[in-house]
């Protein structure tokens, strides 16, 4: 079966009812756990911001205190997944400070992270990636934003 255009599915939802629309999220919500996910944001996070900020922070730290650290090919493993589904939130969000937020948090829970990532190429290289993304970005936010994300950033570098 092929997909319709966005464009499409646009025009045609313009001419459903409310009670149509929810039924078709509740509907939407039952195939994937993403979509449930998105929703959840949606509808009660995405008011409160800062809120969901701490909350995937705290998700992040209990997702390194998780970590095998037994061998590196299980701290690389579980560190990719960690950064795939802080990329999902920040999909969600799409909040430029949200997104630099959340990835100076990832960066400075690698940095910290024992045993050191600077012993292992593919983490510093991870690391490394990650540190140009968030400089990237940055260039995009208000002067203010800037400087204070720049400080973390420079602290980030000083280890």
């Amino acid at each position: 079966m092929k997909s319709a255009t966005v464009a499409n599915i646009r025009k045609e939802l313009k001419h459903k009812s409310n009670e149509e629309l929810a039924e078709l999220c509740l509907r939407l919500s039952r195939f994937k756990k993403e979509n449930k996910e998105l929703l959840t944001y949606l509808l009660f996070e995405a008011d409160y911001e800062a809120g969901y900020i701490e909350t995937i922070k705290t998700e992040i730290d209990e997702q390194f205190d998780q970590i095998n650290t037994s061998s590196f090919f299980y701290i690389k493993k579980s560190v990719r997944k960690i950064l795939r589904n802080t990329k999902k939130y920040i999909r969600y969000s799409l909040n430029k400070e949200t997104e630099v937020e959340l990835l100076l948090y990832f960066c400075q829970k690698l940095n910290a992270m024992t045993p050191s990532i600077s012993r292992n190429t593919t983490l510093t290289n991870l690391y490394d990636r990650n540190i140009i993304a968030i400089k990237k970005k940055v260039k995009n936010l208000h002067e203010d934003l800037q400087y204070d994300y720049n400080n973390k950033l420079d602290e980030l570098n000083e280890f």
